[in-house]
């Protein structure tokens, strides 16, 4: 059976986008493509381990998808995937195998050749065991036979839908080099941030605090490509420098609302300079409170209600977002007609109701008018998650919580969260990648090991929801699994492990010279071997 056909039907109907306006929505010719030039792109971040194998988040895929490649891409038109290492897939009737055929005549980096064996030892041995979200869809996969050099065959101990298989293709399917890492100390291997990958960039170099540095890998499967001779990400974490930047033409890209929204009104009437809204349909983030349930006061699911009717959402997004984003019911975004269900008890806004709460939970307010007192530690990825923190401050300190705000840069903010565990609150920015069980059920799965980020690290447990998580996993009736999702939506609605307040995407601003602009629905987190810049 081939794996399910749906993606492309799902983001035509539910988000408006499609190949017809992949190609027109910029208004500017694209014309025949230029070989050469290179493109300097603005960087927020610096991850501490770069390899999208181990660490699937946006942050990582936006430098490593351009060197180390997944064995399939998002795409706009036909199925809604584009082969990369794998050329075709299909699933068995009982969900317990798939079988890839790979793509021949590739080679890494270094010279050596692409095959089965390093796609079996990326599924075995990374994926499975250390990727903070193929630890969760691939537990199941038991073995990958490799009758030959293009041919890998997964299979499962138990079911598992072939329609979160596909889902999983793009995100959690990088593969390494098997040569390189057998045998190490994977998490501590140096390729870790030397990348080496089959993809249409080479990584030459990082130096901390300026740039990391691709250049363009002449052996590149796909002839011809890439067009660009190198990419250059400046790291510019100060937004106002983002976007003085691209107003100068230093850099011909500012992705992931680098340039504050505040800005894009003036600058998109900046000559030579678009603001460019699509390329970022198969990434919806999600703005999020996180909570130590360790915490005895935050234990309490009426101090968690209380702190949800805290928050004014459409203070949030007029104020915050600038109207560039929408009110989250839970943890599934409402344009996913598949799993979504409306049915979700969500608190809202109401000062008088966080008052009751708290009272009734025995936190009364004391003689400086506090009940107690948290450390709040906002998410520094973006302008938005850092503003958020300092609203949430003075929205609990309204209902008599005092926060102290904790600010760190993304690797501390990582290991404070994720691996020590020491905060009480923190602005989390989930990504909802198109399926509950990628990047979302794992924020509510317990018996997690620490360390691993974007999961729960919170000392949230519920057998009820743990079963809900297991039997999705589980069930290859879409139907039916779309039904286990509802219940989990109901069920973590009225116990609030984590406040959803707000779903948002992205905007990118762009020189008009750059072309092939996001062509896919997770352009900024692809390869990019066809964009290229006009002379």
């Amino acid at each position: 059976m081939k794996l399910g056909s749906s993606r492309r039907g799902f983001l035509a109907g539910s988000l408006g986008v499609g190949g017809a306006a992949a190609v027109s929505r910029f208004g500017w010719a694209q014309g025949a493509a230029r070989q050469g030039g290179t493109l300097v792109v603005a960087a927020d971040s610096e991850p501490r381990n770069l390899n999208p194998a181990i660490i699937a988040s946006n942050g990582v895929f936006y430098v490593a998808s351009k060197v180390i490649e997944p064995l399939a891409e998002q795409s706009y038109d036909g199925d809604g995937l584009a082969p990369r290492l794998a050329t075709a897939w299909s699933g068995a009737a009982d969900g317990k195998s798939v079988r890839f055929t790979l793509r021949q005549g590739v080679t890494w980096h270094d010279g050596k050749p692409f095959t089965s064996a390093d796609v079996a030892f990326s599924a075995l041995d990374v994926w499975r065991k250390l990727q903070n979200l193929g630890r969760v869809v691939f537990k199941d996969l038991e073995a990958v036979e490799t009758p030959d050099a293009s041919t890998a065959i997964f299979r499962f101990a138990k079911p598992t839908p072939a329609q979160l298989i596909q889902n999983a293709l793009p995100s959690l399917t990088a593969v390494l080099p098997k040569h390189l890492y057998e045998g190490t100390d994977i998490n501590a291997n140096p390729a870790n941030t030397r990348l080496v990958g089959t993809g249409p960039f080479r990584f030459v170099e990082h130096r901390p605090g300026q740039f990391y540095r691709l250049e363009r890998n002449a052996a590149y499967w796909d002839a011809g490509k890439p067009h660009l001779d190198a990419i250059v990400y400046r790291v510019l974490p100060d937004p106002g420098a983002v976007a003085a930047a691209i107003e100068a033409n230093e850099i011909q890209l500012a992705a992931f609302s680098a340039v504050p929204l505040a800005d894009l009104a003036r600058i998109g009437k900046v000559p030579g300079v678009v603001v460019v809204t699509k390329g970022y349909e198969g990434i919806t983030y999600q703005l999020t409170v996180e909570i130590n349930h360790r915490r005895k006061e935050l234990a309490d699911m009426r101090v968690r209600r209380a702190i949800a009717h805290a928050i004014d959402r459409k203070f949030v997004i007029d104020t915050i977002f600038l109207g560039y984003a929408k009110p989250a019911a839970g943890p599934v975004p409402a344009f996913d007609t598949r799993f979504y269900t409306p049915d979700v008890a969500t608190p809202g806004f109401s000062t008088r109701d966080a008052e009751r709460l708290l009272d009734e939970a025995g936190y009364r307010r004391g003689g400086d008018g506090m009940r107690f007192r948290l450390r709040l530690l906002p998410a520094p990825f973006f302008e938005q998650t850092r503003q958020f923190g300092d609203y949430l401050r003075q929205a609990l300190r309204a209902v008599g919580i005092d926060a102290e705000v904790v600010r760190n840069d993304t690797p501390g903010h990582l290991k404070a969260v994720y691996t020590d565990h020491n905060f009480d609150l923190a602005v989390g920015s989930p990504v909802y990648r198109n399926d509950p069980a990628i990047s979302t059920t794992i924020l509510y799965q317990s018996g997690l090991p620490a360390g691993v980020p974007f999961a729960n690290q919170y000392g949230y447990a519920d057998a009820e929801v743990d079963a809900l998580i297991a039997k999705a996993a589980a069930t290859i009736d879409g139907a039916e699994r779309a039904r286990v999702y509802r219940d989990f939506q109901k069920r973590v609605g009225e116990q609030q492990p984590i406040i959803h307040v707000a779903e948002f995407s992205f905007i990118s601003v762009a020189r008009d010279r750059l072309r092939n602009v996001a062509n896919n629905p997770r352009w900024t987190t692809s390869n990019w071997a066809d964009t290229w810049l006009a002379s």
